[in-house]
């Protein structure tokens, strides 16, 4: 069954473009696309759908709309999975977005919206309780966390800091040995590296990669220990 998507997005022409691509996908059915948060909260309300993609920033302060609707519709309707689009990786806005936990939230650049098969499988992901962040903005993340006093990423070299916003993207072994160029064997042994150095636990396949890495990343942001 097809998702029910509510789209958000001030700019009249990524708004119709982003719908022509959806139309296009059987996997999603657009049931609105407004232009402001206002609109965005009250589509939402009316027709309760799957999962909402909403740009960061909209009228009137085009400052952080996106990230508030966003926090405001998963309080309200828990049920529904939410992603939020960015021009660029900003970290701080994406600490304020995970603050108050990482299930059905996503987080992804705009220039993955032209990757359709990439954005649909954010939206399921965000819809099943998963959570979706675009490696560019883990590996932001994850450097702003490696600055702070006594952070165990500090331990990390820069091939492992790759490897850990590959893993915490959703990334198997095989797509991070081809996005890293690095053979499948050398991956397993940073995968091996990182969660020692990290002192994660591993909680079994489901949630080894992307939870535990997320969770980590939550605990650094909020100050509190897991």
């Amino acid at each position: 069954m097809a998702l029910r998507v509510v789209f958000a997005e001030d700019n009249y022409l990524v708004r119709e473009g982003t719908s022509a691509l959806f139309a296009e996908v059987d996997e999603i059915d657009l049931v609105a696309a407004v232009g402001d948060p206002a609109s965005l909260l009250k589509a939402v309300r009316e027709l309760t759908p799957d999962a909402v993609l909403t740009d960061i920033r909209m009228p009137p302060t085009f400052t952080a709309e996106g990230i508030e609707a966003a926090k405001r519709i998963r309080s309200e309707f828990p049920q529904i999975g939410v992603v939020v689009l960015s021009q660029y990786a900003e970290d701080d806005l994406a600490f304020d977005l995970l603050s108050d936990g990482v299930g059905g939230l996503g987080y992804l650049l705009k220039e993955r919206i032209s990757q359709v098969d990439e954005l649909v499988r954010a939206l399921q992901d965000v819809c099943r309780g998963g959570s979706a962040l675009d490696p560019k903005v883990v590996e932001g993340m994850l450097f702003q966390r490696a600055r702070q006093a006594k952070s165990p990423l500090q331990d990390l070299t820069d091939k492992e800091r790759e490897v850990l916003a590959e893993m915490a993207a959703g990334r198997n072994n095989a797509a991070i040995a081809r996005t890293l160029f690095m053979s499948d064997r050398a991956v397993e042994k940073h995968i091996g590296v990182v969660f020692q150095k990290l002192g994660l636990v591993d909680e079994g396949e489901n949630n080894r990669r992307v939870m535990a890495v997320l969770a980590f990343l939550e605990a650094g942001s909020t100050g509190r220990k897991r």
